[in-house]
Parts: structure tokens; C-alpha cells; sequence
């Protein structure tokens, strides 16, 4: 069975609907899927639906955006209740978070020079599937950049752009096993490179906060990322996950890869999760 556990929505930054989601994967030939939004869960049950309808397995996430040390972390978080009253109030004060940064970012253009208003920003809509979030959208529509490419380098490097301070990885995970789920580091090839790469020694911290897996199949990864993640998670006994990462084409990654075989991973003790989410069809 191919398996993709890290897929994005129109709920957050993907371009694609949970109806597009489900069409895609089953184009693909993969048997197993996650959603993962950043920082919402708001098209995790409307999936789950559609995944059963159409017999394939399911396996609720989300993507929590994390601070340590002034670094940015993602926290993978499956087989959660997305009703849970916690992780949805500190999913909430990530999104608020989120959108006062961008806020504060347009306000610096504006004293850079830059011709928009700031009433027009705060009116502006726009279409969810089209992907990326407000402040890009906004920009590409008044031609002050091409697209996500020309935003992040051209204008937003020259601004005095920090993320915000997000929950601690530590308290991610507490929220996510309260939420009766597991707690994954997403994508360490992307988030550890800039700080030593995917070694023991940097991977460690995440030990310590409790992090039960790692996201060890991942495009950002080579072939030797890959298997110093799995054997760390073997030496460890954590979880081995793996996903595309994926956008809905909004940016340049592909469904289903890396290709993934479920015998690939460990799922541990999701494994009876996801099999509680699959029709007779899909077993």
C-alpha cells in the first residue's frame, strides 16, 4: 500500500478542496493518507468522510507551528481528536499569531514606499484555492511580486521579518497526547539543515521534549537523510512516518513522493487508528 501523510488543504496553504484531496489520491494509487494542516484542522473531518467513502485509510493530523531557541519547528500530530478544546485554542493563537505577523509585514512595506493601502489589505479576500496565505495573495494581486518565489526573496528578505513566538515543541506534544495523538517532527531535513543538519546531536532536544517519531521520508531529503533518520528512530524505538509535503501544486511538489510504502514506516500504536477508519473494502 502507498502511503502520503503529509498533505495539505484549502484550510490552510494547499490549493486543493478535501473532494480534490481524495480525487488526487486515489489517482495516484495511494491507500493511505494524512492531512496536515498548518496550525487548523478545519478539513480533517470532512476528509475523513470522504477517504471512508471512497475506501481508502485515513489518519487524522495536523502541522503545529513551534519556537525553540528562535527557530521555527513543525510538529506533526496524528491520530488526534480534532475537536479537542485544547489544541484547538492553541491552534487558534497560532493562527492570530500568524496573521499579525503578516499584518506587521505590510505595514513595513508601506513605510518602505511600497504603493498599497492599508484598509485595502485589511478588506481583502481571496480565493482559498489558489493556495499561499493573505499577504502573498494580496501582493501578487496588486503586482508587487510574481509569485511565492519573488515574495519570500525579494520582498520580505530586505524586511525586518521574524516569525512569531510560537508554542514550545514540548508543549506541542503535550497537546497532541492530550488530544489522543502522536507527536511527529516533521521534515527535519528542511528545519535541523540550518542548524548542524540531521545529525544525533541535533536531533536530540526533540528527544527530550518528547517527540514520539520523526517525518523520516521526505522531499527534503536525500538518501542518507532518510536512513540517519530511521536508524535514529530504530535505535529509539519512535515512530518512522513519511509524506510529500504537498500543496495542491501551489508549490513545486509532487503527490505521493518520495514514494512510500507502508512496510516503509512505523506507525506503532496508530496503526489501530488508522484501521478504525477504513471500510471493508479498503482492508
Amino acid at each position: 500500500m502507498r502511503v502520503d501523510l503529509h498533505i495539505h488543504t484549502t484550510a490552510s496553504d494547499g490549493c486543493w478542496t478535501p473532494e480534490e484531496v481524495v480525487a488526487g489520491v486515489q489517482a495516484e494509487g495511494i491507500g493511505m493518507f494524512a492531512v496536515t494542516d498548518h496550525d487548523t484542522v478545519g478539513n480533517v473531518l470532512t476528509t475523513e468522510a470522504l477517504a471512508q467513502e471512497a475506501g481508502l485509510a485515513f489518519l487524522r493530523g495536523v502541522e503545529i507551528s513551534t519556537t525553540a531557541d528562535g527557530r521555527l519547528f513543525h510538529i506533526l500530530g496524528y491520530g488526534i481528536d480534532p475537536t479537542d478544546a485544547r489544541l484547538l485554542a492553541a491552534l487558534k493563537k497560532n493562527q492570530d499569531k500568524l496573521e499579525s505577523t503578516d499584518d506587521h509585514d505590510i505595514r513595513q512595506l508601506i513605510a518602505l514606499g511600497y504603493d498599497i493601502e492599508y484598509d485595502d489589505y485589511l478588506a481583502y479576500d481571496y480565493d482559498r484555492r489558489r493556495g499561499g496565505f493573505k499577504s502573498l495573495r494580496f501582493l501578487i494581486d496588486r503586482g508587487i511580486c510574481a509569485d511565492v518565489g519573488d515574495f519570500f526573496e525579494t520582498i520580505r528578505a530586505p524586511l525586518n521579518h521574524h516569525w512569531p513566538t510560537f508554542i514550545h515543541p514540548r508543549e506541542a506534544v503535550r497537546l497532541i497526547q492530550a488530544a489522543g495523538g502522536a507527536a511527529v517532527l516533521a521534515h527535519p531535513g528542511a528545519s535541523l539543515e540550518p542548524v548542524g543538519g540531521v545529525r544525533a546531536e541535533t536531533l536530540a532536544p526533540f528527544l527530550a521534549y518528547g517527540i514520539e517519531g520523526v517525518e523520516c521520508h521526505s522531499q527534503y531529503h536525500d538518501g542518507a537523510t532518510t536512513q540517519r533518520c530511521v536508524d535514529w528512530c530504530r535505535e529509539h524505538d519512535l515512530l518512522i512516518t513519511g509524506g510529500s509535503d504537498y500543496h495542491g501544486g501551489f508549490v513545486h511538489r509532487a503527490l505521493g513522493k518520495p514514494e512510500i510504502a507502508l512496510e516503509d514506516l512505523h506507525l506503532g500504536r496508530l496503526t489501530p487508528q488508522v484501521s478504525s477508519v477504513q471500510t471493508p473494502s479498503a482492508v
